[in-house]
């Protein structure tokens, strides 16, 4: 790639901007546009997360009960990113969590609800916002595809007291939990359904439906290499505390196969962090561990010291995060460090 020198400054270099003494936010700096000699497509936007975790874009999607659970992370690791599940659950619910989106290589999680076929649908609440109810052997994930309950059957179901396996539907095609979505189109045009259960180890983790996959499809760019493990699953990330109780939950994690730790704190430079960060290394040596948050060397050192293999950067500056108007400490974005 060759760059082109500027006939004359209109506009401030780096090195001049960022050593007047001031920090400033991103709404602050804006870049200049320069001289373009090579294609979009020549752009290379892969990173590292940590010192073994590599993505093939940096996008992160952050650790809130708003943004990053089970869709999400399917979602961020198909397009090449990854996404921290965050901890404001039970450990048990957010091990769930990770596992759901590790168990399949499509972007499409239905958070299916399960059950015998024993069981009575009483109320639309039953679907807990997903489209179907799968019914298998255990009522439960994992259990052998007997049918499915699809929301509007139910809803011009007459008899609301019958059993869902004296009305479900039969149980579609299946094919590997780690088929992409050209194999599940495949599979839907040759038997001429409008569904596919995606199966794992004999028993069912999800239902693609037509209308998904065709959605999932219209994606502008999915052409990115997906963030996968070598076990083949996509590579998810968690948050989690610094307090005793969080040794439980990263047991929880582990188990689920979580592949990258954060540890969530406004204020990283702790001894209740640093402390942490030690048990993680020293306990499961394998696991890459992010500490933060920070905006000082100071504090980044010492995290560095205690094994971290990344950090995250930043202090209360977000829409939500009010550190800086709370504690009235914090930084300014973009600065020099000399």
């Amino acid at each position: 790639m060759n760059s082109t020198s500027l006939p004359f400054e209109d506009g401030f270099a780096a090195d001049k901007l960022f050593t007047q003494g001031f920090s400033y936010t991103y709404d602050d700096v804006i870049f200049l546009p320069h001289y373009i000699d090579f294609a979009a497509e020549a752009v290379d936007l892969s990173t590292r997360l940590t010192r073994r975790l590599p993505l093939a874009v940096p996008l992160v999607a952050s650790p809130m009960d708003t943004v990053s659970e089970s869709a999400m992370a399917s979602a961020m690791a198909s397009l090449g990113g990854i996404a921290v599940v965050h901890s404001n659950v039970p450990a048990a619910a957010q091990a769930a969590l990770l596992r759901a989106a590790k168990s399949r290589r499509v972007p499409i999680l239905s958070d299916p609800v399960f059950a015998t076929p024993s069981a009575i649908i009483e109320h639309e609440d039953d679907f807990a916002g997903s489209p179907f109810l799968l019914v298998t052997d255990t009522g439960a994930a994992g259990g052998k595809l007997l049918g499915y309950v699809a929301k509007r059957d139910w809803t011009n179901q007459n008899d609301k007291g019958l059993r869902v396996g004296d009305y479900m539907a039969p149980p579609p095609r299946g094919a590997p939990w780690n088929a992409d979505l050209n194999k599940i189109h495949e599979i839907m045009e040759g038997e001429k359904s409008g569904a596919v259960a995606l199966e794992r180890d004999g028993g069912v983790v999800d239902l693609v439906v037509r209308e998904e996959v065709e959605r999932v499809k219209g994606y502008p760019k999915l052409a990115a290499p997906a963030t996968v493990g070598p076990d083949g699953e996509f590579m998810v990330g968690a948050a989690m505390g610094t307090r005793e109780d969080d040794k439980e939950r990263l047991k929880h994690l582990v188990k689920a196969g979580v592949n990258v730790v954060v540890l969530d704190s406004s204020q990283g430079n702790s001894i209740y962090q640093l402390e942490m960060v030690k048990y993680v290394k020293s306990v499961y040596p394998e696991l890459d561990v992010i500490g933060g948050n920070v905006v000082t060397m100071y504090q980044a050192e010492n995290l560095i010291k205690a094994g971290v293999d990344g950090l995250r950067v930043g202090m209360g500056s977000g829409s939500i995060c009010t550190t800086q108007e709370v504690c009235a400490v914090g930084r300014g974005q973009v600065y020099l460090i000399p």
